[in-house]
């Protein structure tokens, strides 16, 4: 969330943020929350001053009854003192519940450096790696050549669980074991701490991340008032939640696997065949909390670092720097990488990496105090190091032989073995 002191001195600029990002509904409540502010600080103001009248009521009261004076007029207008202060309370009370309730729904704002757009057309390539593989036969897409190969089943995956559920069988399976070796080990030996974390979360976890209530649509609701998560973003930032944390401590850097559920309402046509977009999928995440000062920095590091993996695999990639309008509601600051698809002939995108400023912490009250100071709120990043079903369409396209199978690149073999 935003720090409503923040938005009080900075309406205009918290304005022209959200016509940016284009969540041109959030717009209106910007005013409305000011208003509720204003009144509730007025209301604190008069509190403030009626609990000063009555201490002084109070000792009046005593003091005449020690005198053996008559009380009841004070005494009466004591009650009638307390009766309308907890009006007052009451009001503040709701008046709080109420700014509470709008706040989570103002976006964070896009960093400067953040190009504006209308859509996803003004994202800007700032990078491109690798060559294309150039065939001299006519190459297919993934889906064809995991089917006749055997090694992924679309078919039954739907027929046990619908559309974008597929089995990983035989050899595609340990292609998905190895993929999670190597991303794994390959954040670890950089100083990541590999964590397996819950996948189901409450809704207050949801909340810290920005999940809810901003995409409802997006999560598996469970019984007991858990969610599936969409993201092992969600379950890791939320590791912190509430703790004060030792300014040496930082930065925290987590990676983490798990298989990720997301409903993807609304998908479909050629663009969600075979691993597309699926509603199951797995995915190695990196998540940092940094000290603000350093935050930038390490959204250029965890950048950097998926790319490496990308290079590793020998996958040909681009980076894009999103635009405001193709930006999450969270982020200040977003870049993602694709890799080629040689089948399909496009872009596929494997990773986002993302800083979201304090924006989770302040909802997560997760922060950091340096020596003698006060406590401050963390910055948390968080990406994709990576996610898998992208990365196998390429790997299968690119890799593809004209017999009708593929081979896989030299830093993946020692985990076939």
């Amino acid at each position: 969330m935003l720090d409503i002191k923040f938005i009080r001195e900075n309406p205009d600029l918290v304005k022209e943020g959200i016509r940016k990002k284009r969540e041109l509904d959030a717009l209106p409540l910007v005013d409305e929350l000011l208003k509720l502010d204003e009144r509730r600080r007025e209301l604190l103001t008069e509190v403030e001053s009626l609990r000063s009248q009555q201490k002084k009521l109070a000792k009046a009261v005593g003091q005449a009854k020690r005198a053996g004076e008559d009380a009841e007029d004070l005494l009466a207008k004591s009650a009638e003192l307390a009766e309308y202060l907890k009006r007052l309370e009451a009001e503040e009370k709701k008046l709080e519940e109420q700014i509470q309730e709008i706040l989570p729904q103002i976006p964070n704002l896009p960093h400067p450096s953040v190009p504006v757009g209308e859509s996803e057309a003004d994202n800007v390539v700032v990078k491109e790696w690798g060559e294309k593989p150039n065939f001299d036969f006519e190459p297919k897409p993934h889906w064809e050549i995991a089917t006749e190969m055997g090694v992924i089943d679309f078919e039954r995956g739907a027929k046990v669980s619908g559309s974008g559920f597929p089995f990983y069988v035989g050899q595609g399976a340990r292609l998905v074991r190895a993929l999670e070796n190597f991303f794994l080990d390959y954040h670890a030996e950089r100083g990541f701490v590999e964590v397996r974390p819950p996948l189901l979360v409450r809704e207050q976890a949801a909340f810290g991340t920005g999940q809810l209530p901003d995409k409802e649509g997006m999560m598996y609701e469970v019984s007991g008032g858990y969610y599936l998560i969409p993201t092992s973003e969600v379950p890791v930032t939320n590791l912190h939640a509430g703790e004060i944390l030792d300014s040496d401590q930082l930065p925290l850097k987590y990676t983490a696997y798990t298989p990720n559920f997301r409903v993807e309402a609304g998908s479909y046509g050629k663009d969600v065949r075979g691993l597309n977009r699926l509603h199951q999928f797995d995915k190695v995440e990196m998540v940092v909390f940094s000290h603000p000062d350093e935050s930038y920095d390490w959204l250029e590091k965890l950048t950097r670092q998926a790319e490496e993996i990308l290079e590793a695999l020998g996958l040909p990639y681009r980076r894009l720097l999103m635009c405001t309008a193709d930006m999450g509601f969270t982020q200040a600051k977003k870049y993602d990488l694709e890799v080629w698809s040689a089948g399909q002939q496009k872009w596929l995108e494997v990773s986002s990496i993302s800083n979201m400023e304090d924006y989770q912490a302040r909802r997560m009250k997760t922060r950091f105090r340096e020596p003698g100071g006060k406590p401050r709120l963390v910055h948390t990043l968080n990406g994709s190091g990576l996610a898998f079903p992208r990365v196998m369409a390429a790997l299968i396209e690119n890799y593809q032989t004209a017999s009708g199978g593929f081979e896989l690149p030299e830093a993946l073999r020692p985990y076939l073995r």
